[in-house]
């Protein structure tokens, strides 16, 4: 017997360094962090109408805590504004039209380039502007006066970091800069708080329109924006299927046709579906109308 027990407390040993030396090398896979946790708690209710008990999360709260949970996973590069929808203004513009381009923006802050928009030199925030409106004072000839310094941060920059550094700054926008010191895109404070509470809309937003908008035919009229996940749910299976890294329309027209389309050029996708370009500049496709493969038209008729 006690040599029974000698060698079970053997084994015990044995087993008890094996696994110090796994958990060493490999890590403790087994033990869940404070994270997934959270995750899974919030997936086992996933789907109830309500709190169980007062006092309990809400849907949107548990919706709330799961974008927290996942905020510190994004970077500088995947939220805010693309350099495509910057709005901004030349560093040598006038007042006039300063005020105008702030009017027809409906923003709070434009960000001032110098040349082109990989060399943003600074920001004007409205209320500075707003102030020489109100007080009647003589307008400046020029707007450097105006201009505020934002910060300029990498792409890598996570989304936490981020927010720590604005809050620190008590600076609002950041210009998002590439690998090349070029102009990604820009985010300001309320593109982060957004990641975390879900889109935040006020009385000077316009109304969202709908993406994708079937026409009489089967032909599809869609923003360039739009999802191909969505199109394929929506629309054809098959036009969610591609080799290439994109994720919207406009850039799936680019990829088939190897350049940016003109307004009025068409390209045929290999499903049938032919994307005809409606709206677009030098630089991105803003609207498309999908027409229908010949099969899918004589299906209709």
């Amino acid at each position: 017997m006690a040599e029974d027990r000698s060698s079970a407390g053997g084994d015990s040993h044995e087993s008890g360094i094996w696994l110090g030396l796994k958990t060493l090398i490999f890590g403790n896979e087994a033990e869940e962090s404070l994270r997934d946790q959270l995750e899974e708690a919030i997936d086992r209710h996933e789907g109830d109408p309500g709190p169980d008990a007062k006092g309990d999360l809400t849907p949107l709260e548990r919706q709330m805590v799961r974008n927290l949970l996942h905020f510190g996973e994004r970077d500088a590069g995947e939220v805010g504004v693309p350099r495509a929808d910057i709005i901004a203004v030349e560093e040598g513009v006038s007042f006039a039209e300063l005020v105008r381009v702030f009017a027809e923006a409906g923003h709070s802050r434009l960000p001032v380039y110098r040349g082109n928009l990989d060399q943003i030199v600074g920001m004007i925030h409205v209320k500075d502007v707003f102030a020489i409106l109100a007080t009647g004072a003589d307008h400046p000839a020029a707007i450097a006066g105006l201009i505020r310094e934002p910060l300029y941060v990498p792409m890598s920059r996570g989304a936490l970091d981020l927010l720590a550094d604005m809050r620190q700054r008590h600076v609002h926008l950041a210009v998002v800069l590439d690998e090349y010191s070029g102009t990604e895109g820009l985010v300001t404070i309320e593109d982060l708080i957004e990641e975390i509470v879900g889109e935040i809309e006020d009385e000077h937003d316009e109304v969202p329109t709908e993406l994708m908008v079937p026409l009489d035919g089967g032909a599809w009229e869609a923003d360039a924006r739009a999802e191909l996940e969505d199109a394929a749910a929506l629309i054809d299976r098959r036009l969610g299927e591609t080799d290439s890294e994109v994720d919207t329309l406009g850039g799936l027209a680019a990829v088939l046709a190897g350049h940016v389309p003109a307004i009025g050029e068409s390209v045929a996708h290999p499903s049938g579906w032919t994307l005809e370009v409606l709206d677009a500049d030098e630089r991105r496709i803003n609207r498309l109308r999908l027409h229908p493969p010949v099969e899918r038209v004589e299906e209709d008729a």
